[in-house]
C-alpha cells in the first residue's frame, strides 16, 4: 500500500485553501447568500401552506442565482469556495424547497409515495449538481448534460403559481407524481441541453429579433406564470427532442458538464443553474 507522506497536499486542496485563506469576496457571495435566504424561505413558506409565496421565492432565487456567477466574472472575484458554496446554496433552494413545495402542494394526498417522489427530486438535484462540479471544465461548452437544476426547481414551481390551490384530486396527484419522476429523470440523464454559451451578444441580429424579444417581454409582464411556464416547457421539451432528431440523423453531441453561468455563487470562476 503507497502512503501518503505527512504534510503532502493535494494541488486542488491546496488551491482551495488558499483561496479561502485570502477571504471571502462579499458582493457575488452576498447574492448567493440571498440565493440560499429565498430557499430556506420558500421552504418555511410551503410547510405554512403559503405555496404561492414559496413558488416566487424559488423564482426569486433562481434571478440570484443567475446573477452571482455573472458578477463574479465581472468583478474578477471568481474562486474554488465560492463554487462549492453555490452548488449547496442551489441545494436548498432547487432541491429541497421545490420538493417540499411538491410535496405539500399536490403529493402529500400520497402518502409514502408522495414523499418518495419528493425526495427522489431532490436526489437527483443534488446528483445533477455533484455532477456538474466533477464536469465543469470538460466536454462541449454549448450543451447541459442533462436538465439544469434551476430548470427542474422551476417544473413544479411554476405549475404552484399557475393554480396555487391544493391539489385534492387523486388522478391529478397521480399526474404530478409521473411529471415529477420524468423531470428527476431528466436531469440524472445524459440528454443534452443547449446552454447558449454560444450566443453572441455583440453581433448584429435582424430587427425581427428585437420585435420577438419585446413580444416574450410583453407577454411576460400581461401573461406572467402561463408566459413562465411555455418558454420552460418548451425548454425542457428541447433536449430530448432535439437528442432524438441528432439520434435519427447519427450526429451524436460530446454534452459537457456546465450548467450554465459559472458557478460558484459569488465566488466561483468558470462558465452556474442554473446548477
Amino acid at each position: 500500500m503507497k502512503l501518503r507522506r505527512p504534510g503532502r497536499v493535494r494541488p486542488a486542496r491546496r488551491a482551495a485553501t488558499d483561496s479561502l485563506r485570502r477571504g471571502i469576496f462579499l458582493l457575488p457571495t452576498s447574492f448567493t447568500v440571498g440565493n440560499m435566504l429565498c430557499g430556506f424561505a420558500a421552504i418555511i413558506a410551503a410547510l405554512h401552506g403559503r405555496v404561492l409565496f414559496a413558488g416566487w421565492l424559488i423564482i426569486l432565487a433562481a434571478v440570484l442565482d443567475g446573477l452571482d456567477g455573472r458578477i463574479a466574472r465581472l468583478t474578477n472575484s471568481a474562486s474554488e469556495f465560492g463554487k462549492e458554496y453555490d452548488s449547496l446554496a442551489d441545494v436548498v433552494s432547487f432541491g429541497v424547497a421545490p420538493a417540499i413545495l411538491a410535496y405539500q402542494w399536490g403529493l402529500r394526498g400520497l402518502g409514502r409515495w408522495g414523499w418518495a417522489a419528493a425526495f427522489l427530486f431532490l436526489v437527483a438535484g443534488s446528483v445533477r449538481l455533484a455532477r456538474f462540479n466533477v464536469k465543469a471544465h470538460t466536454g462541449d461548452r454549448r450543451f447541459f448534460t442533462g436538465l439544469a437544476i434551476p430548470a427542474g426547481a422551476g417544473a413544479p414551481t411554476v405549475l404552484v403559481l399557475i393554480h396555487p390551490e391544493p391539489v385534492l384530486d387523486r388522478s391529478l396527484a397521480v399526474g404530478l407524481w409521473g411529471f415529477v419522476l420524468i423531470v428527476s429523470l431528466l436531469m440524472v440523464s445524459t440528454v443534452p441541453y443547449r446552454s447558449f454559451k454560444d450566443f453572441n451578444w455583440r453581433q448584429r441580429w435582424p430587427a425581427t429579433t428585437f420585435f420577438l424579444l419585446a413580444l416574450i417581454a410583453v407577454a411576460l409582464a400581461v401573461f406572467r406564470e402561463e408566459a413562465m411556464a411555455v418558454l420552460l416547457a418548451v425548454y425542457i421539451l428541447s433536449g430530448p427532442l432535439e437528442w432524438l432528431v441528432r439520434t435519427v440523423r447519427r450526429t451524436p453531441v460530446s454534452a459537457g458538464g456546465h450548467d450554465g453561468e459559472p458557478r460558484g455563487g459569488g465566488n466561483a470562476g468558470g462558465d452556474p443553474h442554473h446548477s
